[in-house]
């Protein structure tokens, strides 16, 4: 194909690939291509696409001739679409002189990109675009061919070690030429300054681009990192989120929700229906996406922490800096910080409380780690103790201090939320306790803490905003700006250039936040008792059952109460599971927050969890009203999460009460019709038996009566006045209709009949036996009903 051919049908093989910006096209569908289902398919994709691949190639072959394509506005992330609809260029750098009038009778703005850019928007934003593809299989993220792509291009345009690779050239000895500025096609006033690129400060002055090869390498790497920080995070814009952090914007959002449930349409709504509007974004993430976006920020931690360090002469530096270590100076601070931080916020705020919020959680805590990814090695050593934080991570945690204490604030919030007897939700909370418990991090913490906290001399503001506002031109090419020595001032301008000037801050260590841990420990001996009231419950169920186990029927089910719960399905092993991390996790919070024993003790008896004697028998907590007990909200919260509950048992007649699974439901049925035709013929005449005071009178009333039946039955605490009922001396004969008895039954005849005993003697011998039996225990307990336990 010729050149103008390929440029022709490039636009229709990146849509045909990566799906139309509509969702409609699905193409190559590589976000459910996994290599155990579709082998061929995943290896064909990956090959075609690699960065030496054949894709990049028709790419750079385009690149070369300076082609363009037009990306419709209206398909960019919502700040950005509404900035560039609004004639309000963005910060970054990525959109500088690219948006274009649609031609005559057009409709939309458009971006002039060329191929690399075209290529890279396209594979950013399908994760975003194609997220309710159809899927008939199981599908792991981690696994498929998209996510296995992203690990690719980051490796090669984001090298830890060594350079970027060269792009193949058909010009012998000569290279792809990068971008070359354009003059702009609309008028756009600006956020702010706007900063040369690195890109821009290592060709503008140089007669061609051979001369520094080094321009090559860093204009896709500042590329890639632009389009994949855009489409994946830049969904929440800062001005927006400082907003919504306004009181004011909040009551009109509250407003706005209770005029919709109220039904009403008057003017007070509808200010309020525009101030939602201006301000609340309706994006949401999903799993996977959160999932890339740890795998970029795992990968720009290792690509930082590859720097080469310093030289001692600081005049040295100027002259031997290449341009991809000075990018690898500022790559999180001026590309990522920002938009994480609001992404984050986004997703502690609004993601379900369930166990995929692990996904946001982990992508969170790989952030806060950036030493995990450093090239040097723990020292091997034979304790497995914690390898305590370095000093030399003081700065990135001065310098992301927000990270650390507002998402930690808002995670005890989810916590708080949360079933900890879960073990997952216990996992997640044992994580993010064990991460903050690394020896010195959380004194580093404080003395960030500390820096912004001491006072000082009020901030020019305008210098002050030029400082905090690491993304200005959208990209780190900038002069280096002057070395500040303030600690304290850097501090200072992270939190308000992220939360605005009337932020106020909440302090990780003070007394408000220091009692949300004591509330979570609460919530965390609640839910070891639980899960140790569901663990001893399980193991007495298992103890109490017989041989006859495996026909379905145990003591407990005989006098209809029931002891199951929800969480019995979890399985032993996870309620052990769940016990440690939630015993781990309160050991961390004790050494982060020094919480005493003593602190922990009256924690527990403030709150009332402790139990009586045998551990499980306390009521719900209730109050005495006219109309009997009525739970409190602590006792429904005690239901709610098992930790206590009724003892619920049949309280009717016990002849009348509902087939069980281990009984025969016609012998049940025969039986109960032979009682009754006994207890209406000999009524009488057991009346007059059981009322005689001799030896004969207590055995009648040993088989016939059961005086503690009324006084067994637990009635439930709402009902006040009850009407007893006393059914008087009768004959029961249900007891033979259950499984356990008939097979007993069964098992002697078959025993007797190895001794040549017929069934005739045998049932001799059992009755005679019960006889016996009976007139031994009518001397010493004349209530207890052998047939009815």
């Amino acid at each position: 194909f010729s050149l103008q051919e390929l440029h022709g049908i490039f636009p229709w093989l990146v849509e045909s690939i990566f799906g139309s910006l509509d969702g409609i096209i699905v193409g190559w569908n590589l976000r459910c291509l996994q290599g155990r289902t579709n082998p061929n398919e995943y290896s064909v994709a990956l090959d075609f696409l690699d960065p030496s691949g054949p894709m990049m190639k028709l790419v750079y072959k385009l690149q070369a001739e300076e082609y363009r394509y037009d990306f419709p506005v209206s398909y960019l992330p919502g700040p950005v679409k509404a900035s560039i609809q609004e004639q309000v260029l963005p910060e970054c750098s990525l959109y500088h002189n690219k948006v274009q009038f649609p031609a005559s009778g057009g409709l939309g703005l458009n971006l002039a990109l060329n191929p690399f850019e075209y290529y890279m928007f396209y594979f950013a934003i399908s994760l975003i675009t194609q997220k309710n593809s159809p899927v008939t299989h199981h599908v792991s993220p981690s696994n498929s061919a998209y996510f296995i792509l992203v690990d690719t291009y980051l490796k090669c345009f984001l090298p830890t070690e060594g350079s970027v690779l060269p792009p193949p050239s058909s010009n012998p000895g000569g290279a792809i030429p990068s971008p070359t500025p354009r003059s702009p096609a609309v008028p756009f006033s600006s956020y702010g300054m706007h900063h040369t690129s690195l890109l821009k400060r290592h060709i503008a002055h140089q007669p061609s681009v051979n001369a520094d090869p080094a321009s090559q390498e860093i204009w896709r790497s500042e590329t890639l990192l632009q389009i994949f920080v855009e489409m994946w995070l830049h969904h929440y814009s800062l001005e927006m989120y400082q907003k919504m952090q306004s009181p004011h914007v909040k009551l009109e959002v509250l407003h706005y929700r209770l005029s919709i449930s109220s039904k009403h349409h008057g003017s007070p709504a509808q200010s309020s229906y525009q101030a939602l509007h201006a301000y609340q974004e309706s994006f949401k993430p999903t799993e996977e996406h959160v999932l890339v976006v740890r795998l970029l920020v795992k990968h720009l931690h290792a690509f930082s922490n590859s720097l080469k360090p310093e030289p001692l002469s600081p005049s040295a530096h100027s002259h031997t800096a290449s341009p991809l270590e000075e990018f690898k100076r500022v790559v999180i601070p001026r590309f990522v910080q920002e938009k994480l931080y609001i992404f984050l916020q986004h997703c502690f705020g609004h993601w379900p409380l369930d166990a995929s919020f692990r996904a946001v959680l982990e992508m969170w805590l790989s952030y806060l780690q950036p030493w995990r990814y450093a090239p040097e090695k723990p020292p091997q050593s034979t304790e497995p103790l914690p390898r305590s934080v370095s000093e030399k991570w003081a700065a990135f945690i001065q310098e992301n201090l927000l990270m650390y204490t507002k998402l930690f604030v808002g995670f005890l919030n989810r916590a708080l939320r949360t079933d900890l007897v879960s073990p997952k939700n216990a996992l997640m909370v044992f994580r993010v306790a064990k991460v903050f418990a690394q020896p010195n991090l959380a004194e580093m913490i404080l003395k960030g803490e500390q820096l912004f906290l001491e006072p000082e001399l009020v901030i020019p503001h305008r210098q002050h905003r030029l400082f905090m506002s690491p993304t200005l031109g959208g990209s780190f090419l900038s002069s280096r700006s002057p070395a500040v020595t303030d600690a304290s001032f850097k501090v200072k301008s992270h939190v308000y250039s992220l939360e605005g000037q009337d932020f106020q801050y909440k302090q990780m260590f003070g007394t408000e936040v220091r009692n949300l841990v004591l509330k979570l420990a609460q919530l965390i001996c609640q839910a070891q008792q639980t899960a140790k009231s569901i663990s001893d419950h399980s193991a007495e169920t298992m103890a109490s059952q017989s041989f006859f186990s495996w026909f379905r029927f145990t003591p407990s089910e005989v006098n209809g109460s029931y002891t199951g719960n929800d969480l019995d399905e979890i399985g032993q092993d996870s309620i052990k599971k769940t016990d440690e991390y939630l015993e781990k996790a309160l050991e961390y919070l004790c050494q982060i927050f020094k919480l005493s024993e003593a602190q922990l003790t009256q924690m527990m008896m403030k709150c009332g969890t402790a139990q009586d004697e045998n551990g499980k028998k306390q009521l719900p907590d209730c109050i005495a009203s006219e109309n009997g007990l009525i739970l409190t909200p602590l006792g429904r919260y005690q239901i709610i999460n098992g930790l206590r509950r009724f003892d619920l048992q049949y309280q009717g007649d016990t002849e009348l009460q509902p087939i069980r699974s281990y009984e025969n439901a016609a012998l049940v049925r025969l039986l109960f019709r032979l009682s009754s035709a006994l207890n209406e013929r000999f009524a009488d005449q057991m009346e007059v038996l059981c009322s005689r005071d001799d030896f004969v009178g207590r055995l009648c009333r040993y088989h016939l009566t059961n005086p503690q039946l009324i006084q067994k039955i637990r009635y439930s605490p709402v009902v006040r006045d009850r009407t007893s009922h006393n059914w008087g001396p009768r004959i029961s004969l249900r007891f033979l209709a259950s499984y356990r008895t008939l097979i007993s039954l069964l098992m002697i005849y078959f025993l007797a009949s190895w001794f040549y005993v017929g069934p005739v003697g045998c049932t001799f011998i059992i009755l005679t036996g019960y006889f016996l039996y009976a007139v031994i225990m009518t001397f010493f307990f004349e209530g207890w009903k052998p047939h009815e336990h």
